[in-house]
């Protein structure tokens, strides 16, 4: 991960290799095509930049690349919104070669807590870009018990995702979930490719969990920013909720995460139960569990 030029290298062939002549508005001479997807000389044509420089590019030197020309080549390349911010983030990395300032946080100041225990009817907690949530209220801690359970601290909702048995059946959308998991991972990796926590999370990842590298190979970049998350609570069960993520301007790297239900809805319902518990069980039986609705 922390090789910048390999990581435009494969990045910009895999973009490439998935546009076909058809989808970038060229005729197709013949089916005898010998790579998959565009070809070098067609991307330069399209972008308006020589073969050679292209190639240069491709072969993972972006330093000095105008912000015209990658917008040209992401324009061809038919990147997303992500993927164009990934990109830009190459190179950035390429241009100095050093390790970026602005590591993600492993902490929040006292004014960031305050606004998660000011909020008190909704699960709410902050993560870094390594997924590792760093904060939470009370009602996101009951919400995420079983990644808490995790001994390790900070506990990172990624790290659940692929290495406890216990997130299949608590994520309901499982593979969808690994899917952006990984993706968000890497969009982290193109900010901050020096990171050493996230090198080392990164390794341990593609070493103890297959699929993890094979989702970490697909090179996928994506934003999260608002949605729906299906759960299934180990106390409350099924839960259908709506996700906010801001990002923290007072702390640059840190997101919030906000969960909320529509009014009268069974997950609101939920909810409430789940509150109920927190606000009335003895503080000397933390650990214990309300039983579980029907």
């Amino acid at each position: 991960m922390g090789d910048v030029r390999a990581e435009i290298r494969e990045f910009l062939s895999s973009r490439r290799a998935r546009i076909t002549p058809d989808q970038a508005g060229l005729p197709a001479y013949g089916g005898n095509r010998r790579v998959p997807g565009l070809r070098r000389e067609e991307v330069a044509m399209l972008a308006g930049v020589s073969v050679d420089y292209y190639v240069r590019l491709e072969r993972g030197n972006l330093s000095g690349a105008s912000e015209s020309v990658l917008d040209s080549i992401a324009t061809t390349l038919q990147l997303n919104e992500a993927e164009r911010e990934y990109l830009y983030d190459l190179a950035k990395a390429s241009g100095n070669g050093r390790r970026r300032s602005g590591k993600p946080a492993a902490k929040v100041g006292p004014a960031v807590q305050q606004v998660l225990d000011a909020i008190t009817e909704s699960p709410a907690w902050v993560r870094n870009g390594r997924h590792d949530i760093i904060a939470a209220n009370d009602m996101g801690r009951a919400l995420y018990a079983p990644v808490f359970d995790d001994p390790r601290r900070p506990p990172n909702t990624t790290r659940f995702t692929y290495l406890n048995p216990k997130a299949r059946e608590f994520w309901r959308d499982y593979d969808q979930v690994a899917r952006d998991s990984a993706a968000m991972l890497r969009m982290e990796a193109g900010r901050n490719p020096h990171d050493p926590d996230l090198i080392r999370l990164v390794g341990e990842l593609s070493t103890r969990s297959e699929l993890f590298r094979e989702r970490w190979a697909s090179r996928d970049v994506k934003h999260h920013r608002s949605g729906l998350k299906r759960l299934h609570h180990p106390v409350v069960g099924d839960l259908d909720l709506n996700y906010e993520s801001m990002e923290l301007s007072s702390e640059p790297g840190l997101v919030l995460n906000v969960f909320t239900a529509p009014a009268g809805s069974p997950t609101a319902d939920a909810l409430r139960v789940l509150a109920s518990w927190i606000a009335t069980r003895d503080p000397s039986a933390a650990d214990e569990a309300p039983t579980k609705r029907n």
